[in-house]
């Protein structure tokens, strides 16, 4: 049990370093990237997550967050091109990749009910840390007043998504 909390607290550092660089108030071309990047992260981690689980609520909580964070990237991916803004990659985004990367390569080695403890466990600290920099940072930050919208929109689902995840994750105890 110390051992899964120490897990769950270093992949919690893992995600806070790399949202602590854009509180240097990223531009808008940057939060884009940063948020679709995010987006991009959870997709990924669905499809482990339904490549690997039996457990049918775990694989109803997979499927709503790739359905979500891909409807949510392409509502971003329109509003960038209506803007005619390219999003710019940076440190936050290329750091929040690699951290994702390295986890899914650890989840990636555990089957059956680890897994899916694993898995659930990592969700909610990851939208913890997401919706936390969407409203400290990339939010405030913002200074289109659509992508600015797009964001606080974003930050309900994705707080519906931290609650989903903890009922699931309460459920597996």
């Amino acid at each position: 049990m110390k051992t899964l909390i120490a897990a769950a607290g270093a992949a919690c550092l893992m995600l806070t370093a790399p949202l602590v660089l854009a509180a240097d108030a990223p531009s808008d071309p940057q939060i884009a990237h940063i948020a679709y990047s995010a987006g991009v992260i959870d997709v990924e981690a669905a499809k482990l997550a339904l490549s690997k689980t039996t457990n049918a609520e775990v694989k109803a909580f997979a499927e709503s967050m790739q359905k979500d964070h891909e409807a949510v990237n392409d509502m971003a991916l329109a509003l960038v091109k209506k803007l005619n803004v390219t999003p710019e990659d940076n440190a936050t985004s290329q750091a929040l990749t690699k951290a994702a990367e390295d986890k899914r390569e650890e989840l990636a080695k555990l089957d059956g009910a680890a897994f899916d403890k694993a898995y659930i466990e990592n969700e909610v600290a990851y939208h913890k840390q997401v919706n936390g920099a969407l409203e400290t940072v990339l939010i405030p930050s913002a200074q289109n007043t659509e992508l600015k919208a797009l964001l606080e929109t974003g930050l309900k689902l994705f707080q519906g998504h931290e609650q989903h995840a903890e009922q699931v994750a309460e459920g597996l105890k």
